[in-house]
């Protein structure tokens, strides 16, 4: 591997996101008046990639946006934050991907996603990607993209893949069994395992994640209460950092950019997701998706 070859590849989602500020989520039928709206980078790849790329790897994204100023202004921001963005393709005759995001008064987030260009990232992408696939150490993949296309992706890869199934879905053993790390949420983990409802508390959490065939491990972010390292029979509960949560946007996104960024340092993967912890706690402190992801400075700053 040479100097500049990326240590982290992530193939995934490029969106705008559009954050409103709200006293209290709208329920079906009403309409809520929020505060002013802003703008900023996100979506769930570049998130990632720019949440390892913070931490001082070198970080490649492949994907699509639209050929408009959103996709221009967004590959330009991942350049910025030192993000290898040339496999960033713009495509015309389709939109760049937008999220629209509310916050309420206690940080927690409703999204809703328009993927545009990300429904375009295909197996064609993924080949014009082999050469990164095969020297990364860590292929960091989600599911805001076509589901094929992460399969692929994950084959082609001759490092570690870690795998967020966000937004959650049903996956099929043969993608699993390509997933070195296993990255999901208590819901999208009850989805994983066909459970309607996610179940509460650490011992359903590992429960669930004990169910899933296929990865090497399962690290299930909990939140406030940190997260649970599931691996080889055994299970870690790794505790959270109290801080006070502003905006919850990106806090699994910064927490997977960190655990590749620790993973990439050689780290076990039980002291890799301590170190994410301390990220994603940092994360929630701030508010929108790629401003809020912290410094390796900041990370190593936090006391817990």
């Amino acid at each position: 591997m040479t100097e500049n070859t990326p240590s982290i590849v992530v193939v995934g989602s490029v969106n705008l996101d559009i954050v409103v500020p709200v006293p209290h989520h709208p329920r079906p039928g009403e309409t809520v008046l929020g505060s002013d709206h802003f703008s900023n980078p996100g979506g769930k790849g570049a998130n990632q990639a720019v949440a390892a790329a913070r931490l001082g790897q070198r970080v490649a994204m492949v994907g699509c946006v639209g050929d408009d100023d959103a996709g221009a202004d967004l590959r330009a921001s991942l350049e910025v934050e030192g993000v290898d963005a040339d496999r960033v393709v713009a495509l015309g005759g389709v939109p760049t991907g937008i999220a629209l995001i509310s916050v309420d008064q206690e940080g927690e987030n409703t999204i809703i996603v328009s993927p545009g260009a990300n429904t375009r990232v295909d197996a064609e992408a993924v080949e014009g990607a082999q050469d990164l696939l095969a020297s990364a150490k860590v292929t960091l993949l989600q599911l805001e993209i076509p589901v094929e296309t992460v399969a692929a992706a994950a084959g082609a890869a001759c490092g570690m893949v870690v795998l967020n199934p966000a937004p959650g879905r049903p996956l099929d053993h043969d993608l699993l069994a390509q997933v070195d790390v296993l990255v999901p949420n208590l819901g999208e983990l009850a989805m994983l395992s066909g459970d309607e409802v996610p179940g509460a508390g650490l011992d359903a959490a590992e429960a669930l994640a004990s169910t899933i065939q296929g990865p090497g491990a399962v690290v299930v972010t909990l939140g406030s209460q940190g997260a649970l390292v599931v691996a080889g029979g055994d299970s870690v509960h790794i505790l959270g950092a109290e801080v006070r949560a502003v905006d919850t946007t990106a806090a699994g996104d910064s927490f997977c950019g960190a655990l590749a960024d620790g993973l990439v340092r050689g780290l076990e993967l039980e002291a890799a997701a301590r170190w994410a912890v301390k990220a994603a706690a940092l994360t929630v402190t701030r508010q929108g998706a790629q401003p809020s992801l912290p410094t390796r400075a900041e990370v190593e700053g936090l006391t817990t």
